[in-house]
């Protein structure tokens, strides 16, 4: 018997981009959610499970290495099995990973289950992208990245006053929160999707090339993390830098000569697609600490609770709602460089005006340069993530899709890291702890600028990153997609440089 909602979602008729659209967005929801609310009772899973800073970051960053490393490989699942089915999949494995993390009853479980639910993010992450660009004309992706960008925009405002508020009531409820919605994409995702991208039989996994790739960003992350609380030179965080250092070009090499690789590099001679996931890489590692060291700067330095924190957090993410549908629209019609490029160069100015930053920092000065760093994320997701799908073959969706979100969840793991690095060298552990744990309350009784300055150095990094990422968005060349069968089609408005 035929499924009655798939007879009546048509995938030949119009109506059903927006039908995929809405799918997408409630695992963009999901997830954007799941970030913030963890974030935000980061402080409270510290002091409730006794743990310290390493736990704390694979708390953090556990889940987004897993599902970096598999995201490529859930991608060319996806291109074997169908993008709709592994989608479907990650909402099942997800939602029942966030069962266990809310019954974890020490940190090392909690660790263990977030890995699990990586599990689950990589197959939502590297198939939302193309279910996307698979249903809609190149002429209206990018209005569609925009639209799904506002979600994200959305959830990002939402997840730290939605945690500050269900903290309340204990931080595992930040988990069961998502078993509801989990279930509500797990059954709109089996009821309406229908496969239709080209399939291929013939995908592999790369198991020495993901492997590679798990040892050299482990390696970097610890190293960077962790280099200010052990010392740079402990044998482990040399060896951290090692490892990186060793797997990386030993991962390009195995990339470059195997014949089902992780990484597609042949994906990277076109010059948008190479030019624009370096962009985005860059976009990631400048801004994705933001969050973090504020709500431990908001819940520490300055004492907040957090509720309150968390709406003092929604600025950041009220740019990236208003601008992502707008710039969306505008890369339809205009082209992606200029706009990618204004979108870091805004960024980069939010960052700097953060570095000035101190304890006593009126609130005023806080939320304006938040929602400078948000408008320059929103002017700048939906152009380059509409630019570089665009260029990919279709029946390569799934491994293009991949390899954006590898880069950009890359991305992230080295802000993290690095934040925590930057902050832990400058301060004593014990007093690091307090800060965030929040336990230490202000400045009673030591003084908050090693942890001020270290803000500062982090930031300042994040200026550095975006203006590297604006050189690399100049140097995309013309705006081109794929339209029908494939014939490449150039936006005649905005010419290569």
């Amino acid at each position: 018997m035929r499924n009655p909602v798939r007879q009546r979602v048509n995938p030949a008729h119009a109506s059903y981009r927006w039908w995929v659209l809405l799918v997408t967005s409630i695992g963009a929801l999901m997830a954007s959610l799941t970030g913030g609310t963890l974030i935000i009772a980061l402080p409270d899973i510290l002091r409730d499970l006794h743990t310290d800073i390493f736990s704390l970051l694979w708390i953090v960053v556990g889940y987004t290495l897993v599902a970096t490393v598999l995201v490529l490989n859930a991608g060319r699942v996806a291109d074997m099995v169908g993008r709709a089915r592994s989608y479907t999949l990650g909402f099942a494995i997800f939602t029942a990973a966030s069962v266990f993390c809310a019954l974890s009853p020490d940190a090392t479980q909690l660790i263990a289950w977030r890995l699990v639910q990586g599990v689950g993010g990589a197959l939502l992450m590297a198939n939302a992208t193309a279910l996307v660009t698979d249903a809609f004309p190149r002429i209206e992706l990018g209005k569609a990245l925009g639209i799904n960008a506002m979600i994200i925009g959305a959830g990002a405002i939402m997840g730290p006053i939605l945690g500050g508020w269900l903290t309340g009531f204990g931080w595992r409820t930040i988990f069961w929160f998502n078993v509801p919605i989990g279930l509500v994409g797990l059954a709109a995702a089996g009821l309406i999707l229908v496969e239709q991208g080209t399939r291929d039989r013939r995908v592999e996994i790369d198991w020495v090339g993901s492997l590679l790739y798990f040892v050299g960003l482990m390696g970097l992350m610890m190293a960077l993390a962790f280099g200010g609380v052990y010392g740079w030179t402990t044998w482990w965080v040399v060896g951290g830098f090692l490892a990186f250092l060793v797997a990386a070009p030993i991962f390009l090499w195995v990339e470059a000569h195997h014949h089902a690789p992780l990484l597609d590099l042949s994906l990277f001679r076109d010059r948008l697609f190479a030019m624009g996931n370096l962009t985005g890489f860059l976009n990631a590692i400048a801004r994705n600490g933001v969050l973090f060291l504020l709500v431990f700067y908001l819940q520490g330095a300055r004492g907040e609770d957090p509720v309150t924190a968390g709406l003092m957090l929604a600025p950041l993410a009220i740019g990236l709602v208003v601008l992502s549908p707008i710039s969306g629209v505008l890369a339809d019609r205009y082209g992606s460089r200029a706009l990618a490029t204004a979108g870091m160069v805004i960024t980069g100015l939010g960052l700097a005006g953060l570095m000035t930053l101190t304890a006593t920092t009126p609130y005023w000065q806080l939320a304006f340069w938040q929602l400078v760093v948000g408008a320059g994320s929103g002017i700048f997701n939906s152009p380059n993530t509409s630019a570089v799908m665009g260029v990919v073959p279709p029946n390569k969706r799934g491994a293009g899709a991949g390899t954006r979100m590898m880069l950009m969840q890359s991305g992230f793991v080295v802000s993290i890291a690095l934040a925590i690095g930057l902050v832990s060298a400058s301060m004593d552990p014990k007093v690091l702890v307090a800060v965030f744990s929040g336990t230490q309350i202000g400045g009673n009784g030591i003084s908050l600028t090693p942890f001020i300055n270290a803000l500062h150095m982090a930031f300042l990094a994040g200026v550095v990153a975006s203006a590297l990422g604006a050189v690399a968005s100049l140097m995309r060349g013309e705006h081109r997609s794929y339209e029908g069968a494939g014939e490449p089609v150039r936006l005649e408005r905005e010419q290569a440089t």
